[in-house]
């Protein structure tokens, strides 16, 4: 767990025990008092685990399909590998249709060790 969800923890548990009040426990952990609540009801009911971000270790909604990624990969590497990767996102997306982010696409030529960053 991260240093903030132990922390919250400690304070709801001391909520719990009736050693702080919920107006106090808002402003310890920079919350409204609504919003403590809401985590009291969750920490009383399921534990000092309910307190973790319930998206930890899925995956991104955002994530680009890994076989767009080996085939832009691909593609770079036969014919745009003196490119950069500015230019060689603006081919992907003129010659292949493949729109990729400059950035993204940097990420990936490093990966593959296509493309060397300057540090």
């Amino acid at each position: 767990m991260s240093e903030r969800e132990l922390n919250r923890i400690e304070v709801l548990s001391q909520v719990t025990q009736g050693r702080m009040t919920t107006v106090a426990a808002a402003t310890v952990l920079g919350l409204s008092r609504r919003q403590v609540q809401r985590l009291l009801g969750v920490f009383r009911d399921d534990g000092p685990a309910a307190i973790r971000h319930k998206a930890r270790g899925r995956v991104s909604n955002n994530r680009i399909d890994p076989a767009i990624r080996t085939f832009a990969v691909e593609i770079v590497r036969e014919q745009y590998t003196d490119f950069g990767p500015t230019f060689a996102a603006e081919k992907l997306e003129e010659d292949h249709g493949l729109k990729v982010s400059r950035e993204t696409l940097r990420k990936w030529m490093q990966d593959a060790g296509l493309w060397l960053p300057r540090k």
